[in-house]
């Protein structure tokens, strides 16, 4: 997704990652194209039904009703692991039916669809992996719930205080639970979550003198608590409304951590038309740690066109804006823009530098009923280009 498989910014996508997402964040590097897959999917409200565009190209009834699974391709161009690909298998099916007329509760909601992916992706320095997640709501989406499994190698590298990269390569097994549910009739959501990463680090060159021998501890075991406003009209990639979420996680060593430390993310991201077939996109991203965090999943500058990792410290903040004309009912065109800054250890933030990045992009509404737009984006940063494959938002 990176492209990242996020896709790693695989960005394949935000469509199918919102929740797992920065469960693990980096400790989900490894499980980092999975959990961009998942990302919006266990927060974001069921889709509207746009119109389909006559004679357009829709996948929309096969996947829900025909037992159809959604083969999306993973081209890797993140600068953080190289050129590479891969494979994810989306199957979605109907939750079971509400109480009210065509699956809608008394709210008028309906449902979003259960989804279960599976896949996996290689790149040229030697970066692979495989994941598979499920998403599942009940009860006319009162409770949801989201697994993953990710197990994996990466080749990456390490900035810290200097301003060249040290290689380090780091390999192991994610897992992360989270399970939400809906206070009263509001679009609140409150629940647990955990994840665990279980992995080894070492670095295949000069290594990073700066770093603590706490620092490069290897398991992380972390348990939270998630809570969610989300009136996005779509989970896969909105035409309004709103998403914001905090998550506060613990890591500690009964819960299998090597180290003790506490991470928060706080983001929000709301969709605003502002004229007929024009929306406003806004987004704003922090991650902030206290205590000893292994150096692997420090925050980083999470932006499209920002190799991985580049920008790394104890906090991180990232704002985004995009703005979107909808050609056709099925075709749309983005332009974005970015800043961000990580800063904290080894820079304050007045002497962290601002990290800006620009692009454009396109998307084809390739499932009318789900929501669900495929289509690329194609990023620049300082000394840095990528392109992304995308399923739906970047942003989860």
């Amino acid at each position: 997704m990176r492209q990242d498989c996020r896709g790693s910014r695989v960005p394949i996508s935000q469509g199918l990652r919102s929740r797992a997402q920065r469960i693990g964040r980096r400790g989900a590097l490894l499980g980092s194209f999975l959990l961009l897959l998942c990302a919006g999917l266990a927060r974001a409200e069921p889709p509207s039904e746009p119109d389909s565009g006559a004679g357009d190209a829709d996948m929309g009834n096969f996947l829900l009703t025909q037992n159809g699974a959604l083969p999306v391709p993973v081209i890797i161009t993140e600068p953080a692991v190289g050129y590479g690909g891969g494979l994810m298998l989306l199957y979605f099916s109907e939750p079971a039916a509400a109480s009210g007329p065509e699956g809608q509760d008394q709210s008028g909601r309906k449902p979003p669809p259960n989804v279960t992916g599976i896949g996996g992706m290689a790149t040229e320095n030697g970066t692979r992996g495989a994941a598979a997640f499920h998403f599942h709501s009940w009860d006319a989406d009162r409770y949801r719930y989201l697994g993953a499994l990710a197990q994996g190698r990466a080749n990456l590298e390490y900035y810290g205080a200097s301003s060249h990269g040290r290689s380090y390569e780091v390999k192991g097994t994610y897992l992360m639970q989270q399970f939400l549910f809906r206070v009263a009739d509001s679009p609140w959501f409150v629940g647990p979550s955990y994840s665990y990463f279980r992995s080894s680090t070492r670095f295949t060159g000069t290594p990073a003198g700066e770093l603590s021998k706490a620092e490069l501890a290897g398991h992380i075991g972390k348990a939270g608590l998630v809570v969610d406003y989300d009136t996005r009209d779509n989970m896969f990639y909105p035409n309004h409304g709103t998403y914001t979420g905090l998550e506060a996680q613990a890591a500690r060593s009964w819960l299998g951590s090597d180290n003790s430390f506490e991470n928060y993310h706080a983001r929000a991201y709301t969709w605003l038309p502002v004229a007929p077939r024009w929306t406003l996109g806004l987004r704003g991203d922090g991650q902030f740690t206290r205590g000893s965090v292994p150096f692997y999943a420090q925050p980083y500058v999470d932006l499209r066109g920002v190799s991985r990792g580049r920008y790394q410290d104890r906090d991180a903040l990232a704002f985004e804006a995009e703005m979107r004309w909808d050609a056709t009912p099925r075709w749309s065109i983005l332009g974005f823009s970015g800043v961000g800054k990580a800063y904290g250890n080894w820079k304050s933030f007045s002497e962290a530098s601002n990290v800006v990045s620009v692009g454009a992009g396109f998307r084809y509404l390739i499932a009318a009923k789900l929501g669900l737009a495929v289509g690329i984006d194609v990023a620049h940063s300082k000394d840095q280009n990528a392109f992304y494959i995308q399923v739906g938002s970047a942003w989860r």
